[in-house]
């Protein structure tokens, strides 16, 4: 049995994280700015100073985890507010890790996993699927500031022994899925006629309980240490695939329009909507292998298993 603290241990990936590292018969501290908001059989940890900005001073004596867990992040926010967006992506994404991460090592953690972004490293594969040593191109703030957590948490690693692991998912799904994901499903419910039907590009997406089974073999296994790993689901569907497959399981058969990409892409320029639109219908498909190769890894469900868990969370709330 491992320590393994969980940070976000209550936000959407961090509560499946949780439950599987419960199920698996660890010991789980949730380090949370709220009381009262961990899972069921998780520790609780309050921190509600911001930013890890009281942590070092705050951390517990008798707590010396084996492992930090590290998924509290300010994400990609669809509609920005911030005056400066650069600066507090970075004051949150990468100075707050690093301050995390050299409080966990000076309490004695040995490893420290850190969820990172496929967009640390691009938008779109090019052509041919990401592996964890493509050139980085981040687009915005959100994957510029994993990008610099990235390389900054290897510095620190190679200089003091911490383990630094880092995960790199693609759009994650699952029940409770937010933004964009349950957007779609939002449309595809109300009957919301779609330009999507020729839109055959293929997107990598990770269930969010492959992604939890992902990041217990990388807190606990020997061969995770110093790694970087793309971790998605096996199946890579098309965006009509993945629309039609969304109908199927919500009893809502998807209304697709036969758009031409091309035409998407224009609407996209001539409405200053170029990024949506080509994060939307571009391919993004990332190489997994590594994780298979190091850590023999394989995700627990497939896609159609996990479309249609958040299909049937969506219907009870519906």
């Amino acid at each position: 049995m491992s320590r393994i603290l969980v940070t976000g241990a209550n936000g959407f990936v961090g509560r499946a994280t949780c439950d599987l590292l419960l199920a698996q018969g660890h010991r789980v501290i949730g380090l949370v700015r709220r009381a009262g908001s961990r899972a069921s059989g998780v520790e609780e940890w309050v921190d509600a100073s911001g930013d890890f900005s009281g942590t070092d001073d705050a951390w517990p004596d008798a707590l010396v985890p084996d492992c930090v867990v590290h998924l509290a992040a300010r994400v990609h926010i669809m509609n920005e507010d911030a005056a400066d967006p650069e600066a507090a992506f970075r004051t949150t994404n990468v100075d707050a890790t690093l301050r995390l991460a050299a409080a966990a090592r000076q309490r004695g953690v040995r490893r420290f996993v850190f969820v990172s972004s496929v967009k640390a490293v691009a938008e779109g594969d090019g052509g041919i699927p990401l592996r964890e040593n493509a050139p980085p191109r981040p687009e915005d703030a959100y994957g510029r500031s994993k990008r610099a957590a990235e390389d900054a948490l290897t510095r620190l690693g190679n200089d003091t022994g911490l383990e630094i692991v880092i995960v790199r998912p693609p759009l994650v799904y699952g029940p409770q899925v937010r933004a964009n994901f349950l957007r779609l499903m939002d449309a595809i419910w109300r009957g919301v006629p779609l330009p999507l039907g020729a839109a055959d590009a293929r997107r990598s997406m990770v269930y969010v309980g492959n992604l939890a089974d992902a990041l217990a073999h990388c807190a606990t296994d020997p061969r995770a240490a110093g790694q970087c790993f793309h971790v998605a689901d096996s199946d890579v569907p098309t965006v009509a695939e993945l629309v039609r497959s969304l109908g199927r399981h919500l009893g809502k058969p998807a209304r697709l329009l036969s758009v031409p990409p091309a035409w998407l892409r224009m609407a996209g320029r001539l409405t200053g909507r170029s990024a949506q639109v080509d994060r939307l219908i571009g391919s993004l498909q990332v190489d997994t292998s590594h994780i298979r190769d190091v850590l023999g890894w394989q995700p627990p469900f497939s896609t159609d298993e996990g479309l249609a868990a958040t299909a049937d969370w969506y219907r009870s709330t519906h």
